[in-house]
């Protein structure tokens, strides 16, 4: 038995950690596809299989209005920040003001993060470095992928100086060979909500219901504040 499941990168560590749980208590083996949400939410809709989904909370809200998730089954994983990265066991640079961030970012060697079309975490990036004036300067330098993990793990493999990453947190902390330096200064910061829902179109909703219990209910609570998540 399986249960279809889109996420968003933001959760694959709380996803993954409970699967041998929820395999233990009802037989269901956990088929997980993570990526950016924007590419989840457009994987649904042209037809994929999904027992549930896990995407923001907006996402989630508009999918239940469109009839593409049920509304009854909605529940929120908790809150997710965005920070800088660097490799494990490098000094954490100053980013603790629009300025400090601003020399930081023109400094930088290179600087990995998500799809800045479909990634929240990418979206909201690319419009930091806009709004810092410097997109055009530190353009020959931004190392994009299609999510936050995978831009995580090309930056924890890549080699050079001055190497940074921007993304979720809990993107940040599930991947080896990266280190959190620090969270966004709090005129540039974005907290994101997420939340899981079972598809209207589920084969298995009962068994989808039972997981977003599992996955937003007291059971995991320690295991979602040790990946990144507010409670």
């Amino acid at each position: 038995m399986q249960l279809d499941i889109l996420s968003g990168g933001a959760a694959q560590s709380v996803v993954n950690g409970l699967a041998g749980d929820f395999r233990a208590e009802t037989g269901y083996e956990l088929a997980c596809t993570f990526s950016a949400v924007g590419a989840m939410k457009a994987k649904l809709l042209s037809g994929a299989p999904a027992d549930l989904v896990i995407l923001t909370q907006a996402l989630i809200a508009e999918l239940a209005a469109d009839g593409q998730v049920l509304a009854d089954s909605c529940a929120d994983l908790g809150r997710v920040r965005t920070g800088v990265a660097v490799r494990a066991g490098e000094p954490p640079p100053d980013i603790a003001s629009a300025a400090a961030l601003r020399r930081t970012l023109l400094a930088a060697g290179g600087i990995f993060f998500p799809d800045p079309q479909k990634a929240t975490a990418g979206i909201h990036f690319a419009g930091v470095l806009d709004r810092l004036g410097i997109r055009g300067e530190v353009e020959p330098r931004l190392k994009t992928y299609p999510n936050g993990a995978t831009a995580m793990h090309e930056l924890a493999q890549a080699r050079g100086a001055r190497l940074l990453g921007c993304t979720q947190v809990t993107e940040i902390n599930n991947t080896p060979g990266v280190a959190l330096a620090g969270l966004l200064p709090r005129e540039f910061e974005l907290a994101t909500v997420y939340s899981a829902g079972v598809c209207t179109a589920a084969a298995n909703p009962e068994a989808a219901r039972r997981f977003v219990a599992l996955l937003c209910g007291a059971a995991s609570q320690v295991l979602r504040a040790k990946a990144g998540f507010e409670l």
